[in-house]
């Protein structure tokens, strides 16, 4: 299994990123994928997940202005994260559940204000 992550970078308060994972050695349309980010000396944290169905759950810190998205065809994750905050820096990793954790190799958002 492997996930690959891109998109992040150095965006002002208020703006815009798309976060693209891209999936490999697994059934990407039947499972439920996500995102996750850890922020310096805090715990990883559920952003977002999407089930095989395109059924979508977000943390309460980012309903609104984060959409989760995916293209099974394209095997690949999306996420579209909207007026950014500064508390919104992390690393985003993306991530399956497959009998274990897999996680990509996170990409860097920051936020300046």
């Amino acid at each position: 299994v492997q996930l690959q992550a891109s998109g992040g970078g150095l965006v002002q308060a208020g703006g815009s990123l798309r976060l693209s994972c891209a999936a490999s050695g697994i059934n990407f349309s039947l499972n439920t994928v996500g995102w996750y980010r850890q922020a310096p000396e805090k715990d990883r944290e559920l952003v977002a997940n999407i089930t095989s169905n395109h059924i979508t759950n977000y943390a309460d810190s980012v309903k609104g202005r984060f959409t989760i998205s995916r293209d099974n065809r394209k095997r690949t994750l999306y996420l579209q994260m909207n007026s950014l905050y500064p508390e919104d820096t992390a690393v985003y990793y993306c991530h399956v559940y497959l009998r274990r954790n897999y996680w990509g190799q996170g990409t860097l958002v920051t936020v300046s204000s």
